[in-house]
């Protein structure tokens, strides 16, 4: 009997990543072997990104691409572009089904005999951290996003079932488990346990940090306006969780900040950073802005370099604004033309540097626990890696090195890395 082939394409973030994964251990539960270099697939599957233009115009190219590559397969797509334009999508060529729904895929597995879908995920595939999804949806209403039209209900995973999947991540090897969701300071909220309180995030870490073992969790992002009390004291106290946090700052002005409808202002964020380093010392900490909204003047621009100066983010992740469809901010007035959000975007990614340069000159001297992921391209004999504040290191090593947890002390900052000697062989 043939055997069944499998490809798979995933397009946007880190809960896409995790769902392409459980439908991958599916389909390979029920027989399938997913296609190797140049081996034609007679099932694809395409998780779709919508948060841009380019990611709806990107699913499209990967569609077309594999029904060329592919003749006479079948193609399965969900994600969020499937979702927000399924006509579109199944217009294209080889589309099978197109999934609207994320909550319709155990379903359509059943129905199709393609197998059931797994409480959990027992690895991930190409990569050394493993990223688990404890909730999905968003309900805020930020003027410039169209995920909450896409991915619009709170649905958090029950803990226990959690904490399977992380226990058993642990087991099979992984170092670092990445806590991710649509919107994850809403973990929970969704949740009922009778006339208890239902389980929060921080509940949830401290459930998590009881996991024995040598390995390390790291929360993919959290709101500047969920960094609460509540949350605070949990993190000072986990032994597991890095000092490492994602607030999307989005921009240093007030007034962008009101148009976005964005829930904080300005000295609200700083607030925040301030207390998390007064628990958690030199944290690291990384972030959004999107530059180049609607009426966003050179004055606001100027703000959000001193905003982010005064922070001293380790990584930025800069955005020119691009009208979204369906969103209000897409018919703002006084919309920035594309040349000079190309300029803000290169000034800020240039103060990006200098900054991520300054934190790791901070940490020269200073023992740090280095995640070895794959071996170095521009030093043989070299690994390259990541510590728990989220800095990129290298140091010498073998390919041996890759998937375990060194201990290492920073020598020397480099523009893109720390570079460490390794302490105790």
């Amino acid at each position: 009997m043939r055997e069944k082939i499998c490809q798979f394409v995933t397009l946007g973030c880190r809960v896409n990543q995790y769902e392409t994964q459980l439908v991958k251990e599916a389909l390979l539960r029920s027989g399938y072997r997913e296609a190797r270099d140049g081996e034609q697939a007679d099932l694809c599957i395409v998780n779709t990104c919508t948060v841009t233009a380019t990611g709806d115009a990107k699913s499209r190219q990967v569609i077309r691409q594999l029904a060329r590559k592919n003749p006479g397969a079948r193609t399965i797509v969900m994600g969020c572009y499937a979702t927000r334009d399924p006509e579109s999508v199944a217009r294209l060529p080889g589309v099978w089904e197109v999934v609207t729904d994320k909550r319709e895929l155990p379903d359509l597995l059943d129905r199709l005999g393609l197998g059931e879908m797994p409480n959990g995920i027992s690895q991930f595939d190409g990569r050394q951290r493993a990223t688990v999804k404890v909730q999905d949806g968003c309900i805020l209403k930020c003027t410039y996003c169209i995920i909450p039209q896409v991915r619009p209900y709170l649905r958090s995973r029950p803990p226990g079932q959690i904490e399977e999947e992380v226990q058993r991540l642990v087991a099979n090897g992984y170092k670092e488990i990445v806590l991710s969701g649509i919107h994850i300071g809403h973990y929970g909220v969704d949740l009922r346990d009778g006339a208890r309180r239902p389980p929060r995030l921080w509940d949830l870490i401290r459930r998590l940090d009881q996991i024995p073992g040598q390995w390390r969790m790291r929360l993919s992002s959290i709101e500047a306006t969920e960094i609460t009390e509540a949350f605070l004291r949990t993190i000072a106290d986990c032994e597991h969780l890095c000092p490492h946090l994602h607030p999307a700052l989005q921009s240093g002005s007030d007034a962008v900040l009101r148009r976005m409808r964005r829930r904080y202002r300005v000295h609200h964020f700083l607030k925040r950073v301030e207390q998390l380093r007064e628990r958690l010392g030199p944290v690291g900490l990384t972030t959004d802005v999107l530059v180049g909204f609607p009426g966003e003047t050179e004055a606001d621009f100027q703000q959000t370099l001193r905003v982010c100066r005064q922070i001293g983010f380790l990584k930025i992740h800069v955005f020119p604004f691009s009208p979204r469809r369906g969103t209000p901010a897409a018919t703002f007035p006084n919309q920035v033309s594309a040349e000079i959000k190309k300029d803000r975007v290169r000034r800020l990614s240039e103060l990006e540097r200098e900054l991520a340069q300054e934190y790791y000159e901070s940490l020269v001297g200073e023992p740090i626990e280095v995640l070895v992921e794959r071996e170095s391209t521009q030093r043989p004999g070299w690994v390259r890696g990541t510590d728990r504040h989220f800095v990129p290191v290298e140091l010498p090593g073998t390919p041996d090195d890759v998937g375990r947890l060194v201990v290492a002390v920073g020598k020397q900052a480099t523009t893109h890395s720390l570079l460490a000697e390794r302490l105790g062989g």
